[in-house]
């Protein structure tokens, strides 16, 4: 019965996501080179056009639209092509020939590098022989150096062996004598042993730039520390705002930093935990006088992952101690920002009482001054009146008469009109 039901647009990535890159089934003896290059500034779009154009020309089928993943078949030889987030890989093996398991040149040489541009600077290169126990040379452990060789037993059928070292040509050597795998195992076998040394490589970039911002998360703890101390005795506005700005711009630059910084060191996290994942599945058993794979790293790759990982939390803890700092300082600067508010604020205060005092001063003489004129245009009238027969008292009299009664009316004027403008 088929499902007749809608199904959710991501539903055939999500399921095609667990068989997006399966192991292939490999045949020993078998002769694996692979090539990682970084592609993080190379479009997607760009390396598959240019991995079709090498297919179709030699009749192998060409890359799906969309696709990262690719197999190009041929009778005796295979090409594997992986895009990752920031890097892709180009597998080429074939069959190896007999006697020395790295045996130079290969019968059909790799197309990567000559037919298939590379499409960025290389990172990694390993050269992955895969023997018979019967086929492998009595003498096979002087192929490696011996300071820094680790040998082991994997999934109970295969031994293991790498220095983790460049050869002549620039490849790192891995050595897999096949005790009874069966092809979909040593497949399987392979492509883990292939990730580990990828994988390693890719999360080494992560020490370069802890090694970078080292030296600069120093300085700006340094100048923290500087800061702190100058905290303790400094006082006033400016003072305390000038320490806020060099701590505004230490967060800037620390800022800056760890937005540069971030993709790598978490890259790097990433990776360290896909090596250990992929040496876990394969399983190590020690074989006597050697160290195994996982140990090795353990005395050489961990030291690097754990200062990445300290570089890291470096930032972030630097970055909590200038937030405190700053809200410590931005607190100062507030509350001296209030207390010159505060004093601003009473100074006004101050000023409107004394305008106050002066308004009701000068009201006092205005009263006196209009009640003064009034009197004298009434003095005019009365005298004028007096002349003309119209008044039987003295103008001097009634002049003293309705001095009261002019100052209570203009006092009650000037009241009114204080009113208003209050009101408005």
């Amino acid at each position: 019965m088929s499902l007749d039901f809608a199904p959710h647009p991501l539903r055939r990535q999500v399921l095609d996501e667990l068989h997006a890159r399966p192991f292939q089934l490999v045949e020993t003896p078998r002769r694996v080179l692979l090539h990682a290059f970084a592609t993080a500034e190379v479009p997607v779009v760009q390396e598959r056009a240019t991995l079709a154009a090498w297919c179709g020309a030699t009749g192998a089928a060409r890359p799906d639209e969309g696709a990262n993943f690719h197999r190009a078949v041929f009778p005796t030889s295979r090409l594997r092509w992986e895009r990752h987030s920031e890097f892709s890989t180009y597998g080429w093996d074939v069959p190896a020939p007999a006697g020395d398991p790295f045996h130079w040149p290969l019968p059909q040489p790799s197309p990567v590098g000559g037919a298939v541009a590379a499409p960025g600077p290389l990172l990694v290169a390993i050269d992955l022989a895969l023997v018979r126990e019967d086929g492998v040379p009595a003498d096979w452990q002087a192929l490696f150096d011996p300071a820094s060789l680790c040998v082991s037993r994997a999934m109970d059928a295969a031994t293991i062996a790498t220095d983790f070292r460049q050869d002549s040509r620039g490849y790192t050597r891995i050595l897999v004598i096949d005790h009874g795998l069966t092809p979909a195992v040593a497949g399987a076998l392979v492509q883990r042993l292939l990730e580990v040394e990828t994988y390693r490589c890719f999360a080494l970039l992560g020490l370069p730039e802890a090694q970078r911002v080292g030296p600069i998360i120093g300085r700006i703890e340094r100048e923290l520390l500087s800061v702190a101390q100058r905290m303790k005795t400094a006082t006033g506005l400016e003072s305390n705002a000038a320490l806020l700005d060099t701590l505004v711009a230490q967060a800037a630059e620390l800022e800056a930093e760890a937005a540069l910084s971030s993709f790598r060191f978490g890259a790097t996290r990433a990776y360290e935990a896909l090596v250990r994942s992929r040496l876990s599945v394969i399983g190590e058993t020690p074989v006597e006088g050697h160290s195994t794979w996982a140990a090795f790293l353990d005395r050489r790759f961990a030291p690097a992952m754990r200062t990445c990982q300290t570089a890291s939390d470096r930032q972030a803890e630097l970055s909590l101690k200038l937030a405190r700092a700053a809200n410590l300082l931005r607190t100062r600067v507030d509350i001296a920002l209030e207390q010159q508010n505060r004093t601003l604020l009473e100074t006004m205060s101050e000023r409107g009482r004394l305008q106050l005092r002066l308004q009701q001063t000068v009201e006092g003489l205005s009263i006196a001054a209009v009640s003064y004129y009034v009197l004298g245009l009434l003095g005019y009238l009365f005298k004028g009146g007096k002349d003309a027969g119209l008044l039987p008292f003295d103008p001097s009299v009634a002049t003293a008469v309705v001095l009261p009664f002019v100052i209570i009316v203009m006092a009650l004027v000037v009241r009114r009109v204080r009113s208003r403008h209050r009101d408005d």
